[in-house]
């Protein structure tokens, strides 16, 4: 079976399409064209913002004039990861789908279905002509993945709906209603390369296997970083050998929790079998702690070319010192909704760049402002005392919860009727665009609900093929059931 074969057709023949256009965040051209094509070809309305941010107009269906128009939004972008081993390039390349039971995923990188699944329902809702709904709005961001910088750029007026429905949640039955805001803090270090000594033995430490995931939306779940896992192991070697560090590499996007990272290391001949009987005590530990959420987790030890230069002593330790004492994971939960993370940390990335300079990128989540702030500031201040430049990004606000919300109650009675089942009311510690949009259209009536979604933000991002039938269906019941002004 293929993407084209499952149903509702016209959902994922939209999605399959979208699958060919490479749309990485800040590298939307190809998907800006797509769109602009697809409304010459269907006869819709569109306009575009300096952004890159493009909207697309359909009138109301016969009888449905006087309802309230109705935004229905999704960012055209996606997060690029790839196995090792996968030969693709983002840029230029189509994603290859694969039927895998219930599930669709990609062959070896990330699917893109967060939030191209999004975009192929409204362009689906767009060209169809036998569903019903009142005047809609279809706004398609850019650049959600790496800053949100489509909804931040979004200028006002550019939409004029009254309600928005955000299609970017992955958990189908379930209703978000608020989200968490977020910051970047970035550490920067600047090291002395020194020559390496041919006396030394040199190798490359490898943490792999692991899941990674969605540092929104997965960070509860306790699933290994890969940059905490070297870490902690440079930080026992520290304490035993005296050791060369010559490069550090783990991570890569802000909001990914860490799936492999590597370390070289220059080693006196009379302490690597010693090293490598720490690595495997240390191995079998982290295996054990892992087993339940990150069962392939694997340290790998193996021989090295010697390499020009190492990083100097002073700025080895106090990189090691202050990566292992950096936090990550969940701060705090929740004391207003049971069970939702309210405030956590991703040390999401290591990487040595131009300059002789180390960068160490995290993010910080909070529905709360203040804590926000201030798991910020904890971060900043453990990088400080090691002596690195500190930074913040400027990053966007979170979305409060509205339980009188008049489309989440029509939402609801929707679902209900449809399923004989009520749906979950949520809120979700990813960060959405709608805190954004709420800052330029304060009076927005908003919720966000999606199909069911694993793994995003990793190659084992999948979508569970029956969800976005009942989804799609909730949708559209939805939009004829939108109450007149």
């Amino acid at each position: 079976m293929k993407i084209t074969d499952l149903k509702p057709e016209i959902v994922w023949k939209f999605f399959h399409q979208v699958t060919q256009v490479p749309r990485p965040s800040k590298k939307e051209g190809k998907m800006i064209q797509f769109l602009e094509t697809f409304a010459k070809e269907y006869k819709i309305a569109i306009k575009k913002d300096a952004a890159g941010n493009i909207l697309m107009s359909k009138p109301a269906t016969p009888g449905k004039e006087n309802l309230p128009v109705v935004v229905l939004q999704s960012h055209m972008d996606m997060v690029c990861e790839k196995n090792n081993g996968t030969a693709h390039d983002f840029d230029n390349d189509p994603i290859e789908t694969i039927v895998d039971g219930d599930w669709l995923r990609a062959n070896g990188t990330t699917l893109g279905a967060d939030n191209g699944i999004g975009v192929a329902a409204e362009l689906a809702i767009l060209a169809s002509d036998d569903i019903e709904h009142g005047p809609i709005e279809c706004l398609f961001t850019v650049d959600e993945e790496t800053g949100l910088t489509g909804a931040k750029a979004l200028e006002k007026g550019f939409m004029t709906g009254e309600i928005l429905l955000n299609l970017d949640s992955e958990d189908e039955g379930e209703i978000f209603m608020g989200c968490a805001g977020g910051k970047d803090t970035q550490a920067v270090f600047h090291y002395e390369p020194l020559a390496t000594s041919p006396n030394m033995q040199y190798f490359r430490i490898d943490v792999k296997g692991l899941n990674g995931g969605h540092s929104g939306g997965e960070i509860h779940k306790g699933l290994g970083n890969a940059n905490k896992i070297l870490v902690r192991f440079l930080f026992l070697m520290q304490q035993q050998f005296d050791f060369a560090l010559c490069s550090i590499d783990g991570g890569n996007l802000r909001n990914a929790i860490a799936r492999e990272a590597h370390a070289v290391v220059g080693l006196h001949p009379e302490d690597k079998e010693k090293v490598r009987v720490m690595l495997n005590h240390f191995a079998a530990d982290v295996e054990n702690e892992l087993k339940h959420v990150d069962p392939n987790v694997q340290l790998v030890m193996e021989s090295a070319d010697q390499p020009a230069t190492r990083i100097d002593t002073e700025i080895t330790q106090k990189l090691i010192y202050s990566l292992h004492a950096c936090p990550h994971g969940v701060i705090g939960m929740s004391h207003d909704i049971e069970g939702l993370v309210e405030t956590s940390t991703n040390l999401a990335s290591v990487k040595m760049k131009e300059g002789n300079t180390i960068v160490v990128g995290t993010s910080q989540r909070s529905s709360i402002e203040s804590c926000k702030i201030a798991v910020a500031n904890q971060v900043a201040a453990t990088f400080l005392l090691a002596g690195a430049k500190v930074t913040h990004g400027d990053g966007y606000p979170g979305w409060a919860p509205n339980p009188d919300s008049k489309i989440l109650k029509v939402a609801q009675e929707s679902y209900k009727r449809l399923f004989n089942k009520d749906a979950k009311i949520m809120a979700i510690h990813a960060g959405l665009e709608c805190g954004l949009f709420l800052e330029k259209y304060p009076n927005l009536d908003m919720i966000s609900f999606g199909p069911t979604l694993r793994d995003v933000h990793s190659p084992n991002e999948r979508i569970e093929i029956k969800t976005v039938g009942l989804w799609w269906a909730h949708l559209l019941e939805l939009l004829k059931s939108i109450p007149a002004k």
